[in-house]
């Protein structure tokens, strides 16, 4: 009796946490900034994002996540997955003197910009990653 007691009370905790979960996830803000920088400046560009996004992952509770990746074939593509707690989180990020600091410095080497809004639909990943 108490086995079964346990696991409907494990049962009922993993409903309450996963429903928790997917509730903070729907306020999240998840968007990919697709970026073409001029490749001569390729250098200087990516020290200044990696800069910015330590930076901002350190310093603001409300950044959640940065990934970003270069084109293999054409490494001045850059595709950047920006995931944040909420929109509140972003607009008081793209304010911070970090974030300021880093659109000034790449100003001139980002030859085009594209922010696009997305919604997750499902996350597959290994514990602890």
């Amino acid at each position: 009796m108490k086995s079964k007691l346990f696991c409907i009370l494990i049962f009922l905790v993993g409903i309450f946490v996963n429903s928790k979960a997917m509730a903070q996830q729907h306020k999240q803000m998840v968007r990919i900034a697709k970026i073409q920088v001029d490749p001569v400046q390729l250098e200087s560009y990516n020290a200044a994002l990696k800069e910015q996004m330590n930076t901002a992952v350190k310093a603001e509770p409300g950044v959640l996540t940065y990934y970003a990746v270069a084109d293999k074939n054409n490494p001045a593509n850059i595709t950047i997955l920006e995931i944040y707690a909420d929109t509140a989180a972003y607009q008081a990020h793209i304010q911070t003197p970090h974030f300021k600091k880093y659109k000034a410095a790449v100003e001139h080497m980002v030859k085009h910009l594209e922010l696009v809004d997305v919604s997750i639909i499902g996350v597959a990943k290994k514990p602890g990653l």
